[in-house]
Order: C-alpha cells, then sequence, then structure tokens
C-alpha cells in the first residue's frame, strides 16, 4: 500500500524543500512541482512532492488522517 501525506512548505532552496504536518518537519523534492513558495500545501509521497493543495484540501486531508488515527 502506497500513502501520500499533505505538507506545509516551510522552505525552498532549489529542488530541496523543507514541510511540515503535526509538528514534525521532512526534507523533499519538489523536482515536478513548479512555482512553490512558503506556505503552499504539497501532497508528499517517497518523499517527493507530487501535487500542490489548497489550505482546503489539505486541511480535508489532515482531518481524514486525524479520524483513522482516532479510529485505532
Amino acid at each position: 500500500m502506497c500513502l501520500a501525506v499533505p505538507l506545509k512548505i516551510v522552505s525552498i532552496a532549489g529542488k530541496h524543500a523543507v514541510g511540515t504536518a503535526a509538528g514534525l518537519s521532512q526534507n523533499i523534492r519538489v523536482d515536478f512541482i513548479p512555482d512553490l513558495k512558503p506556505g503552499d500545501y504539497v501532497m508528499v509521497h517517497a518523499g517527493f512532492a507530487i501535487q500542490k493543495l489548497t489550505k482546503e484540501q489539505a486541511e480535508e486531508n489532515f482531518a481524514c488522517i486525524q479520524e483513522a488515527i482516532d479510529a485505532l
């Protein structure tokens, strides 16, 4: 099973970025997403940003992840 997670971009340096979610930071690659800036949200799989999200889409994903965690 594959899992992608939403992250908020906090910094970008070339093709590398740092994203955060739930207080955790992750170094990611942003090769596939043009025109990213800090504050944008992306869906990340295997260390690569694969899709840009709106804030609302990211929040919906965060809520779904929390719902799954609460069900455990």
